[in-house]
């Protein structure tokens, strides 16, 4: 865990709706530099390691719109721990780093991003159209579907206005009878 501390997270996927603490202030955001894609085998929350899902990362290029969650200042540092539990020690698939990201309020602030790890065993990079359709399709883990966890990231975007053509289409590769986008 690096020893800076940054008073916000970005999210980019579940943790725009399912943060897992009570944050003060969520605001619609915006990091430069990198987007997000599916592009990491999921082996525990959406996937086995018999039959991995697939959730998102951050890769380089072009800019991500999400949501920044600020930390509370009473029980930072077991916020912090969380964090890192969440999205480090389980499968260690991701690098905490502090970038800066711009808040819609115009306010740009330091935040714990979550990069993809593209040394890690389960970085899965760009993979073609069908194939990443077929492990989302197919995946589910200790948190639920892989197609809850596409809908849900999906739903909350449209939520905030925001729309993503790629996951969008997704969606469509996923579903074979067009179901909805209603959260799960």
């Amino acid at each position: 865990m690096s020893t800076a501390k940054p008073f916000w997270v970005f999210a980019y996927g579940s943790l725009m709706w399912n943060p897992g603490f009570a944050t003060p202030e969520t605001q619609a955001a915006r990091l430069h530099g990198w987007h997000r894609a599916f592009c990491i085998y999921s082996e525990h929350y959406r996937g086995t390691p018999q039959k991995p899902g697939l959730i998102l990362g951050l890769l380089p290029g072009g800019a991500c719109r999400g949501l920044a969650h600020r930390l509370p200042r009473a029980g930072y540092d077991a916020v912090r721990r969380y964090l890192w539990t969440r999205e480090i020690d389980n499968d260690g698939v991701y690098k905490e780093e502090v970038r800066r990201i711009h808040l819609h309020d115009g306010r740009v602030v330091e935040a714990l991003v979550y990069l993809a790890d593209r040394q890690h065993r389960q970085f899965a990079g760009k993979l073609p159209a069908a194939r990443t359709a077929t492990l989302v399709r197919g995946g589910l883990g200790t948190t639920g579907s892989n197609v809850a966890y596409l809908r849900n990231t999906v739903a909350h975007l449209r939520d905030l206005g925001l729309r993503d053509p790629a996951l969008e289409e997704l969606v469509r590769r996923t579903e074979a009878s067009g179901g909805s986008l209603r959260r799960r």
